[in-house]
């Protein structure tokens, strides 16, 4: 397994340039999303949402919001990926269906709903960060499914937050944090960029 999940990592290159003619099907892109949410987040609360663009429509909207970058409108589909705020408040739902597999006890249930309550309600810059956080975890996640599915993928950082949650109609708690593009490369992109070296990143204490 380990090796497996090496070899995903050391064989994925950020697709820029994709066959706008490639397409995906509803039960791709739910399974997509379903291997996502497989990420960790903090007292499992599982803060994020997704919206799958691909109607040329609604590709059309996001690739101008997206500052005219092409892949937003090239790849099968792009993922707007959301980080929730204040979602310590449905934390106990949340976690109600491992309370009833067996997979935690009630009484973790409670601790950590108490824990998430007292740190998260009323600190802004907290479900801020833990919504970014998440969402990140999820992004990474769904790039990680895209290639072990025989998918390409890329990640878009620049858009108009503000205007893409107005026209998209996201809900006030949605913070978009991430677009993912996913769909079938082209011949001419570049392939895995070279990475600064372990020695240079790493300190051992």
């Amino acid at each position: 397994m380990i090796l497996n999940n090496v070899s995903l990592l050391e064989g994925r290159a950020t697709t820029s340039r994709f066959d706008s003619n490639s397409s995906l099907e509803d039960a791709t892109i739910r399974e997509l999303v379903r291997l996502a949410t497989l990420a960790p987040s903090a007292y499992h609360m599982q803060n994020w949402s997704f919206l799958a663009v691909r109607t040329d429509d609604a590709k059309a909207q996001l690739v101008d919001l997206a500052y005219g970058q092409r892949q937003v409108k090239d790849a099968a589909v792009t993922f707007i990926i959301n980080g929730t705020l204040h979602a310590h408040r449905s934390l106990s739902e949340r976690l109600q269906p491992s309370v009833d597999a067996g997979v935690i006890p009630a009484s973790i249930q409670s601790a950590w709903v108490e824990m998430a309550s007292a740190s998260h309600e009323g600190n802004s810059q907290l479900q801020r960060d833990e919504a970014i956080r998440s969402a990140t975890f999820a992004a990474m996640s769904l790039l990680l499914a895209a290639r072990e599915m025989g998918l390409d993928a890329g990640v878009v950082g620049g858009f108009d937050a503000v205007s893409l949650g107005e026209v998209f109609a996201l809900d006030a708690h949605e913070l978009p944090v991430v677009l993912v593009t996913v769909g079938r490369a082209l011949s001419d992109n570049w392939p895995q960029k070279i990475r600064r070296s372990v020695s240079e990143v790493l300190r051992i204490r």
